[in-house]
């Protein structure tokens, strides 16, 4: 299968990720499952004339399109004629060349959450009218209507995450290859259930502070970073410390809270990413498939149950205090 790879608003992270690949890289991973780029415009040599022709050639049938990849928000303004990004030596806006361009191709997928719907270039009072493929935010309608379904019958898959794992989108790639994913393979807002089905707070290296409520104060300590330093974790679709980056990272590996990066509408949180809002003390944002009440309650318990080791580590920046050694039998 082929693969038609479009960039628009946005910073090109996700291509960056993508090179992230490795074992194997994403060149000879693609290759192997019989996928190939027709152009990617970072990737590719070819330039000018001869993508001209190519993308004229998929329109007149000439080049049949399997997979068309778009990278970035799709930016409408200045009043919606999509002007503000237009794709070199076409005349064209992107925009329009979406338009024409998907219905032709056999899937369609949105990579990043820019393009999945809207992401941080849709922040602030948006200025370009930047707007996710088939998604404005939360809600079913973007630059293609919430009806748009490609060849296959899909609507557009939305690979997302700021900027997207290399192997949520080989994935992605290969199982579109091979005929393995459907509608039932899609969550609720179009993403890929292998990664969207799992929380961040899945694996995380701080789920036994978590477990204690034993909560760092400042970015450098290695306590659970959800009652002060606004990590969504919890609530937050991916897998990405069951998985990892780059081989073993993460963003709460690291010592970041998660962002919810691969949501709608995380870039315009209401506050700061490193801050957890509270009503009378009590975070806002809890679990979310837990009631508040019940919550509460555990957390009160576990805050009364924490042993000291756990406590005093967290709003450290290095273990202070070891496990204690087991007692030998007499």
């Amino acid at each position: 299968m082929n693969i038609l790879w479009l960039q628009s608003g946005g910073c090109g992270g996700c291509t960056m990720s993508l090179l992230c690949a490795e074992d194997p890289n994403v060149f000879d991973l693609l290759s192997g499952a019989g996928l190939t780029f027709l152009w990617h415009p970072s990737l590719s040599e070819a330039t000018g004339t001869p993508v001209r022709a190519l993308l004229q050639d998929i329109v007149e049938g000439r080049q049949e399109l399997d997979i068309l990849c778009i990278e970035g928000s799709i930016l409408r303004g200045p009043n919606g004629t999509g002007r503000f990004h237009m794709l070199a030596g076409t005349g064209r806006s992107l925009l329009d060349w979406l338009l024409q361009l998907a219905p032709l191709a056999e899937y369609v997928v949105a990579v990043g959450t820019c393009a999945t719907y809207g992401g941080i270039t849709t922040a602030g009072e948006n200025p370009a009218d930047a707007i996710g493929v088939q998604y404005d935010g939360a809600h079913p309608g973007g630059a293609l209507p919430a009806e748009f379904t490609s060849r296959a019958g899909l609507p557009v898959i939305n690979v997302a995450g700021c900027p997207t794992h290399p192997d949520w989108v080989t994935e992605t790639l290969m199982l579109l290859a091979d005929g393995k994913l459907d509608r039932d393979d899609l969550d609720g807002i179009a993403r890929p259930r292998f990664y969207a089905d799992n929380l961040v707070h899945h694996a995380c290296p701080k789920n036994e502070f978590y477990e204690y409520k034993a909560s760092a104060t400042q970015l450098s300590e290695m306590g659970c970073l959800m009652e002060h330093l606004g990590c969504v974790g919890t609530q937050a679709s991916g897998d990405c410390n069951s998985r990892g980056w780059n081989g073993a990272g993460s963003c709460t590996r690291a010592g970041y809270p998660c962002i919810n990066c691969t949501a709608p509408e995380f870039e315009d949180p209401g506050h700061g990413f490193t801050e957890t809002p509270k009503f009378a003390g009590i975070p806002v944002g809890l679990p979310s498939d837990m009631p508040k009440a019940w919550f509460m309650a555990l957390a009160s318990l576990s805050k009364a149950a924490t042993p000291r080791r756990i406590a005093v580590n967290a709003t450290s920046d290095r273990i202070a205090v070891p496990p204690k050694l087991k007692e030998p039998k007499t």
